[in-house]
């Protein structure tokens, strides 16, 4: 068995990073691309490898020959590399391929070994290897039948995503034994290529031999194994996380992303803390039967989307905005209060945007002494002894789960007000507890707004409703000269048709919505529960849909990367709550969801 490389590329999207070495020459996490993959061929007793090497190619031969590896190495050189594509290349090594058989690799492709010896140790003589598709997948897809036989392929100009169930993504990994390449596969190739053009590639031909009634290629499926195409920047970054090695640092590589986890696929998120009961499957089809329309028209402006949030949440729309999440509506509320000269209250540990957006001098309620457990009564001693001009209160809290009930709370804004102090109220999750029945509970109504002209009442939509990727929040308030003032300073279109129309058929939902709240509760019970019984953790009490838990004897980082080696990322704490102690917050998602996290967590070796 030998290796054959194809390394010839310009690699022209990755831009500056090419521009005086080839393609596989960047490097992943300090690696150069063709090192790893030489470094894995390495160790499987080749016959030699082979590298069909063109732009910046004797650089990339001095440095595959720095790395001293035992197996032989020799050099194709395709003087063309700027004319033609990787049909060419490949038929420059037509007389080494009929020699020997042969595992194929692309050298933009990295990969974990175990995926090389899915290869070898299949008995199979031709192979084609190919990984259940995803969406971040691009390029060729397949589909094959019961007996590994492929059946089409689909170019990506031909992708049809309401089949992407049926398709496989060909990783561009073969196998070829040296009767296929000598009798089948090399004599198509350069028939193709005679017909066709340089300018073509390999596996053009792969798909019609495969369609042969009597075709000796299999697809080899791989499962539960790593492995990326660099094409680009963004590929590149994806790759160091997933090829981070050290299953700490890519936790930490991961967690500094703040999202977009559904790039990776398989790793469920217990990080971000939305509704998974929410939005139920009428609304997401009726969203999706509008989706053109949505995606190819502009958005209503600022005018229009008031009314839509005045409708939703029961106030005028004098009094309301609507935000790019409530995000966007903090960083301008607290713009607007900010002048310098005032003091700023605020509780550790918490949600910390609105401390983060705000540049004077601040004062911090600390609720750790009792467990992270305070009430209405706590928050007034502290603040009338260390006095604030702003209070923002995230209730319930994030990320104790605290809860001030709602006679608590009426007694907060009426001190605020006899003190004067601008109250800010996130209520986020706070339809997900049980002081709050159902969702008109909450504080963004006409009755509350009319107590206090300086209380500010911020709801995240994203969180509450389980549409993250909408970017929805809005902010209350009797003040509306500020109302006024945020409404000018924020874009006219500041948020997307999708998010408009989500709030246009909201009411629709909302039965469907109380049933997902109270699903969420019980649900929230029970996994606390089972949590409670795992012998390291120590869980605290929550009205949000998230469970903070401290660890005992157990380092959360290195759980947390063990978490997600098992496809599982959650929220470390121990540097945020900065006590000694060691915490973690856990998002509360679906009944069967909750249930394999609890397996896993059961599964770690304390």
């Amino acid at each position: 068995m030998q290796g054959l490389i194809l390394a010839a590329g310009m690699g022209k999207r990755l831009k500056d990073l090419t521009s005086d070495k080839a393609k596989c020459m960047v490097k992943v996490n300090g690696v150069t691309l063709i090192e790893r993959a030489l470094r894995i061929l390495d160790k499987k007793s080749l016959n030699r490898i082979v590298v069909v090497v063109g732009y910046e190619g004797e650089n990339l031969k001095n440095h595959i020959l720095s790395l001293s590896l035992k197996t032989p190495v020799e050099f194709i050189v395709n003087g063309i590399y700027d004319k033609t594509n990787n049909i060419y290349s490949l038929l420059l090594a037509k007389e080494k391929m009929m020699e020997d058989d042969t595992l194929l690799l692309e050298s933009d492709v990295i990969f974990e070994e175990k995926i090389v010896d899915a290869l070898l140790y299949d008995k199979r003589p031709t192979l084609a290897l190919v990984d259940k598709f995803e969406s971040w997948m691009d390029g060729t897809c397949v589909i094959i039948d019961k007996e590994d036989r492929i059946t089409d392929f689909i170019p990506g100009k031909r992708l049809n995503f309401d089949d992407k169930d049926d398709y496989y993504k060909t990783v561009n990994l073969y196998k070829f034994d040296k009767e296929f390449s000598r009798n089948v596969y090399l004599p198509f190739l350069l028939a193709y290529q005679t017909a066709m053009g340089v300018n073509e590639y390999y596996e053009s031909v792969i798909k019609y031999i495969a369609m042969l009634e009597n075709t000796k290629i299999r697809a080899c499926r791989i499962d539960d194994a790593t492995w990326y195409e660099i094409d680009d920047k963004q590929d590149l970054d994806i790759a160091s996380t997933l090829f981070a090695g050290d299953a700490v640092k890519k936790y930490d590589m991961l967690a500094k992303r703040y999202g977009g986890y559904w790039r990776y696929p398989g790793v469920k998120d217990y990080c971000y803390l939305v509704n998974p009961y929410y939005p139920p499957e009428k609304m997401v089809k009726e969203i999706k039967s509008n989706f053109e329309n949505l995606l190819t028209q502009y958005p209503s402006g600022m005018a229009v989307n008031s009314l839509l949030a005045s409708k939703n949440f029961g106030v005028p729309e004098e009094r309301i905005i609507i935000g790019n999440g409530a995000a966007e509506l903090i960083k301008a509320l607290m713009e607007e209060l900010d002048d310098g000269k005032k003091t700023f209250g605020y509780s550790v540990p918490t949600f910390e945007e609105y401390h983060h957006r705000f540049s004077g001098n601040s004062i911090a309620f600390d609720t750790s002494s009792n467990n992270f457990s305070y009430d209405a009564d706590d928050v007034m001693t502290f603040f009338d002894e260390n006095k604030c001009d702003i209070l923002a209160l995230i209730n319930p809290d994030n990320p104790s789960g605290n809860c001030i009930d709602k006679k608590g709370m009426d007694k907060i804004i009426d001190w605020a007000k006899n003190r004067g102090i601008a109250l800010i109220l996130d209520e986020s999750f706070l339809d997900f507890a049980d002081v709050c029945q159902t969702p008109e509970d909450g504080y963004i109504n006409e009755e509350t707004l009319n107590r206090y002209e300086k209380l500010y009442i911020v709801k995240s939509i994203s969180k509450s409703y389980g549409v993250p990727g909408l970017r929805l929040g809005v902010l209350a308030s009797s003040d509306e000269e500020l109302i006024k003032k945020l409404k000018k300073d924020v874009a006219i279109w500041n948020i997307n048709s999708f998010a408009e129309f989500y709030m246009q058929i909201s009411e629709k939902y909302k039965k469907d919505y109380a049933a997902s709240l109270k699903k969420l509760k019980s649900e929230r019970k029970s996994f606390n529960t089972l949590l409670s019984e795992i012998s390291y953790i120590n869980t605290f009490d929550s009205e949000a849909n998230f469970i903070m838990c401290e660890l005992k004897n157990v380092n959360a980082k290195e759980l947390a990367a063990y978490l997600l080696e098992n496809g599982i990322m959650i929220k470390v704490l121990t540097d945020k709550i900065g006590n000694g102690k060691e915490y973690i917050r856990l998002a509360v998602r679906r009944k069967e969801e909750n249930r394999q996290l609890i397996e896993c967590l059961k599964k770690y070796k304390v």
